[in-house]
């Protein structure tokens, strides 16, 4: 990772950092169509309990963490694309006590609300972190179509679904998500 640990703000285990980490990020704007194929990805890695880090901020992205944090040990890691405030400790104390849980931030606790450039900031660090990317759906033209062409991204694998006007196909190397009824044993399709 090329962002040092001592450049972070932190809320939870620090310990979560260290494990393989994909990344789920998916438009604002979205075909509803992808919406199941999403929640059986998210029920196989909190069946793994795969590693996931997120900005949590688009509306799939929040039904996802709402879901993998039913998972008691499932390790999610919420990069804020603001500063760490001070009622997030009491509104997710059950989870950080489990030690599954980190807030990650670059930005101080005087940084209260997400603009488009700290939104841009927060998707590079997620960018940094990754071991892999799950993308579902990516705008053509939008920021993730921007964030997948950064240099940091190149190699870094990304999984993401078959479905028409999904800028994420054009990615190199791009696998696609295809479940085969058993949770635990899915097929992808490389490009």
């Amino acid at each position: 990772m090329l962002t040092l640990p001592e450049e972070l703000r932190t809320l939870g285990s620090p310990a979560l950092l260290a494990l393989p980490k994909t990344v789920f990020l998916c438009s604002r704007a979205y075909p509803a169509a992808i919406e199941r194929e999403t929640y059986r990805w998210a029920m196989e890695q909190r069946q793994q309990q795969r590693c996931i880090a997120s900005g949590f901020h688009s509306r799939l992205e929040q039904t996802v963490y709402h879901f993998l944090r039913q998972g008691t040990e499932q390790p999610i890691l919420y990069v804020l694309g603001r500063g760490i405030q001070p009622n997030t400790a009491f509104e997710h104390e059950a989870d950080l006590k489990r030690g599954y849980l980190l807030f990650i931030t670059p930005f101080e606790p005087e940084v209260s609300a997400v603009s488009l450039e700290t939104a841009t900031i927060r998707n590079l660090l997620l960018a940094d972190m990754a071991d892999d990317f799950f993308i579902p759906y990516m705008d053509p033209g939008g920021n993730l179509a921007q964030l997948m062409a950064d240099t940091m991204v190149r190699g870094k694998p990304l999984l993401t679904l078959d479905i028409p006007g999904n800028a994420a196909l054009a990615h190199p190397g791009v696998s696609v998500y295809r479940p085969d009824g058993l949770l635990n044993n899915s097929r992808r399709a490389t490009f």
